[in-house]
């Protein structure tokens, strides 16, 4: 939905608290109440035409909008400077919806290929059915080239901020000139760097994504995504000839039938995706779940800048170690991102790392084998320090020629960093490297 200006001067930790929920609204509750309901009461058959005719906005079925879902998704616009958001289920239901939305009917997406395996994985396999076709950057690095990679039936761009598993940074600013010259929108996944760490919108994306699974939440106890546009876009144009369609879904009271670029001129882009794509392939984000995600953000700039200072030890700690052959963490002052961590991440550049083992397979299983703090899991952005494997499970989808396009080697041992004391994190990684290579 198009979102509710806030009010001015407040700073970003009183709009994480804050924003998009007035407690008077909700018999003065002061925290967001869970509205565990399937669907609404019409105040009279009127009402009843304004809501389904989407000339008034409100609570009709708990799929489309439910009021604690709107707080979140009123929340992180806030937080992300967006005008408008929409809440899904997960994290690739929002990919999805926003690539469908951008390329329904046909086209291409240039894409960074430094991305999370499941994204890769599904552009691959799934999207070419429906006439999607991907391109792999060669140029991202090198955004004075890319204009070159960008085709006629090319209808966006596509990165991750900080990328997973390795935490390349690239320069956005300079993709979104190249993107917004060409008449195309810009695509970020801020899944990695919250809107705490780095703010898209403001370099330039149009369309920003999270799993908000990660960081967002940081507890590890919910599923769920989110899509956020600028309304900056020009969605007239006649590559992107769907936000112009008139719907009779979408007729005003005189039953003239009208676009979502009518209905929603500060926010086309999520209020299609709103009713079209979550009405009826329905991932609906439950009001609990997305009460769990309001309850993470509370503490979000706490969580987030303990993680950026573990990580950076860490990173540290690793890059100095015998059984390390190399550490990607974009401060390292060899890392090929440091001047864009200087210059557009202000806060650090979040709690991803990924490090090299020195040693055969057996070792290292051995070492991941022997952590005893550290979760051998999967997830990224937790209260508690996780490890994996990368190569071998959230990139596993990647073929080997895949892999070094991603330049994801199979030695590649994956951190998320947590909240727990970091020189209990090291000693742990120091009993496992004993273990590994006794």
């Amino acid at each position: 939905m198009e979102i509710k200006p806030e009010k001015s001067g407040y700073g970003f930790d009183t709009q994480r608290l804050r924003a998009g929920y007035e407690p008077k609204e909700h018999n003065y509750a002061v925290s967001p109440p869970i509205y565990q309901t399937a669907a609404f009461d019409f105040r009279d058959v009127e009402h009843a035409k304004a809501l389904f005719g989407i000339r008034e906005l409100g609570n009709l079925y708990t799929r489309i909008g439910n009021p604690t879902v709107g707080v979140l998704e009123q929340r992180i616009a806030a937080l992300d400077h967006a005008s408008g958001a929409v809440a899904l289920s997960s994290g690739m239901a929002a990919i999805s919806y926003t690539l469908l939305n951008l390329a329904e009917g046909g086209g291409r997406i240039l894409t960074s290929p430094y991305l999370y395996g499941g994204s890769a994985d599904s552009f691959k396999k799934i999207y070419p059915k429906f006439g999607i076709t991907f391109d792999i950057a060669q140029n991202i690095l090198n955004p004075e080239k890319l204009a070159e990679e960008i085709k006629p039936d090319t209808k966006a761009i596509y990165v991750e901020s900080i990328s997973n598993p390795s935490a390349v940074l690239l320069d956005i600013d300079a993709i979104a000139k190249v993107a917004h010259d060409h008449g195309i929108p810009l695509v970020v996944d801020n899944t990695v760097a919250t809107p705490y760490l780095y703010n898209p919108i403001d370099h330039g994306a149009d369309i920003v994504v999270y799993s908000a699974t990660k960081g967002l939440t940081g507890h590890g106890n919910v599923i769920a995504g989110l899509v956020l546009e600028s309304g900056k876009f020009n969605w007239k144009s006649d590559k992107f000839p769907q936000f112009s369609e008139l719907y009779y879904t979408l007729r005003d009271i005189d039953e003239n039938w009208r676009s979502f670029l009518d209905v929603f001129p500060l926010a086309p882009f999520t209020g299609r995706i709103r009713f079209n794509y979550l009405n009826y392939f329905g991932a609906a984000l439950s009001p609990f779940d997305a009460y769990l995600v309001l309850i993470g953000l509370e503490t979000l700039s706490e969580r987030i800048a303990k993680q950026v200072h573990n990580a950076e030890v860490l990173a540290d700690y690793l890059s100095k170690h015998e059984a390390v052959e190399w550490v990607r963490y974009p401060t390292l002052k060899d890392s090929p991102s440091h001047d864009l961590a200087k210059r557009d991440f202000p806060r650090g550049t979040g709690g991803i790392l990924s490090f090299g083992f020195k040693g055969t397979t057996a070792q290292r299983e051995t070492f991941l084998n022997s952590v005893e703090l550290f979760h051998y899991h999967v997830n990224i952005g937790d209260a508690r320090s996780l490890i994996v494997n990368s190569p071998q499970t959230t990139h596993g989808e990647l073929e080997a020629h895949e892999k070094v396009v991603a330049d994801i080697p199979e030695n590649l041992i994956r951190i998320s960093a947590g909240l727990e004391d970091v020189s209990d994190l090291i000693a742990d990684l120091e009993q496992a490297f004993k273990k590994a290579l006794a």
